[in-house]
């Protein structure tokens, strides 16, 4: 059974840095796809930033691009999301999640994902 857990949430001002992290165990995801989805008040779920499994590629939503980043420690089972110049639009509660076989065409859809984490609160305030 896998279990995802989040960390690293918390409130920052307007242009505020967090990283937050994903640590994996009961399984080795190695070989699976991770991404981070938000969930801001009144809104569906969105893909924010995805990783494949060998780290080499990212892929990012066009809001988050030069701003986030997506990276994965294989050995920790771990991935981590640096989010850099925050604004009150990033606010949501964010979620890590595991796939297979997931590619730019639809690493941000998250009925293609079978693992998810319980999720961690981001707050900015302007």
């Amino acid at each position: 059974q896998v279990r995802l857990v989040e960390s690293g949430g918390g409130s920052v001002q307007t242009g505020g840095s967090l990283e937050v992290s994903c640590a994996a165990s009961g399984a080795d995801l190695r070989y699976n796809f991770l991404a981070w989805f938000r969930q801001r008040p009144g809104k569906e779920r969105e893909g924010v930033a995805g990783i494949s499994s060998e780290g080499k590629t990212a892929f990012y939503i066009d809001d988050v691009k030069g701003r986030f980043t997506i990276s994965r420690d294989i050995a920790k089972n771990t991935v981590y999301l640096q989010m850099n110049n925050l604004n009150p639009d990033d606010t949501a509660k964010y979620y890590c999640a595991a796939g297979i076989g997931l590619d730019g065409s639809n690493w941000y859809k998250p009925h293609a994902y079978g693992n998810w984490g319980q999720g961690t609160q981001v707050t900015v305030s302007s």
